[in-house]
């Protein structure tokens, strides 16, 4: 009796598909990357991954991003990368530049020393096959021991209708552009990309985005710390929004065990953010709670200090030595420093202690000395608009 044919299996996902794909492409390219450079190869300490839709303006903001992190090299762009002499002679061959290809000439691209501390790669990955080799290079940095590699993701996001807009403007830039090399002779002629040119292709190119490479990087949110940059709008908002996503982050950056020591200190940033709201609520505490004190010390800088920074307008810098009583008491120095914070002034003082001969003892002859305190006041403020002449 022969046995039923057994039932078909379901055909595999196509996530699954791709998680294989790349299992089967990293390690082979993992281990003639280590062949060819042996086991001790150096990579970059941190990587910034930076993806975007046509017109997203990642080579325009691609320099400021690098100044934001202290990245000196330059970028690695992937559409470079496939113009390269490997690349080219991988097509030459009759081959496509597929995914295996493009992480290969990655990664050799990487072991550059330009790159070590730090580099943006502009353009990887772009495919679920991509990503999934992304994981895999991560792990086997892990793998490798020491600090673990810090991995950014950076997506310069736009709708459709400014990617396409953006697009036509670049198209209609470069047409115009090569008429006047050609009415004049002079300069070189732009590639003129027919997909810049037809706003159905423009459309096109962005649901490609779309459809690939942004859910590509999407999935990466729950592994990478990510980074989504609203691109819409003009330059100076963009950078701003480029600028607030990637302020100092030490829980991303430190280890955990440094970072746990650290974190219960105030940030910076989070003592400015509330520092106005702290000076209205002591000045009013002041007049409420300490309303003679408070006149007082009012009057003193109206008489005494103010005349003096007057004098220094030009300068927006006054340095004020005073023995004035009334600044023994903290609560009245702290007055002074608020009042004239809130009038826009900076103000640092030193408490100073100077010895001053008062008498000397007839029996011992030893110098009886009065210490007499000398509060060094510090004003800075900005200065006059008017320029002197030359």
């Amino acid at each position: 009796m022969t046995k039923p044919d057994p039932a078909p299996r379901p055909p595999a996902a196509p996530a699954d598909l791709e998680i294989k794909d790349a299992q089967l492409i990293f390690p082979a390219v993992w281990a003639d990357l280590l062949e060819k450079h042996g086991a001790d190869v150096q990579f970059p300490s941190e990587f910034i991954w930076l993806g975007g839709a046509p017109g997203a303006g990642k080579g325009t903001n691609t320099p400021f991003i690098a100044r934001a992190r202290d990245i000196t090299a330059p970028p690695v762009v992937i559409s470079a990368l496939l113009t390269t002499p490997q690349a080219v002679a991988i097509k030459n061959a009759g081959q496509l530049v597929g995914d295996r290809e493009v992480v290969a000439l990655l990664l050799e691209e990487l072991l550059h020393p330009q790159y070590r501390d730090g580099v943006i790669v502009d353009g990887f990955p772009r495919t679920k096959v991509q990503v999934e080799c992304l994981k895999l290079f991560y792990h086997a940095l892990l793998a490798r021991g020491g600090p673990p590699p810090m991995f950014r993701i950076a997506l310069l996001f736009v709708t459709e209708e400014v990617s396409v807009e953006r697009q036509l403007k670049r198209g209609r830039e470069v047409l115009e552009h090569n008429r006047q090399v050609r009415a004049s002779g002079a300069g070189e002629r732009l590639e003129e990309r027919v997909t810049d040119l037809d706003p159905g292709l423009c459309r096109k190119r962005y649901q490609g985005f779309k459809d690939t490479t942004f859910d590509a990087l999407q999935s990466l949110r729950q592994i990478f710390h990510f980074h989504f940059i609203e691109a819409d709008g003009d330059l100076g908002e963009v950078q701003r929004n480029i600028v607030r996503e990637f302020a100092y982050q030490s829980s991303l950056e430190l280890s955990p065990e440094v970072f746990q020591s650290i974190q219960h200190l105030p940030l910076a940033t989070e003592l400015a953010r509330h520092a106005r709201q702290e000076l209205v609520r002591r000045l009013e505490q002041y007049a409420r709670e300490n309303p003679d004190a408070f006149r007082r010390v009012i009057g003193w800088i109206e008489t005494k200090l103010l005349p003096i920074v007057h004098a220094h307008a030009m300068s927006g810098h006054a340095q004020i030595n005073s023995e004035e009583a009334l600044l023994d008491d903290p609560t009245a120095l702290r007055m002074m420093i608020d009042v004239l914070s809130e009038r826009g002034f900076h103000v640092t003082v030193d408490l100073h202690r100077v010895d001053v001969p008062e008498r000397v003892d007839p029996q011992t002859w030893a110098i009886i000395c009065q210490t007499k305190k000398v509060f060094r006041i510090e004003i800075r403020y900005p200065p006059s608009d008017i320029r002197r002449g030359h």
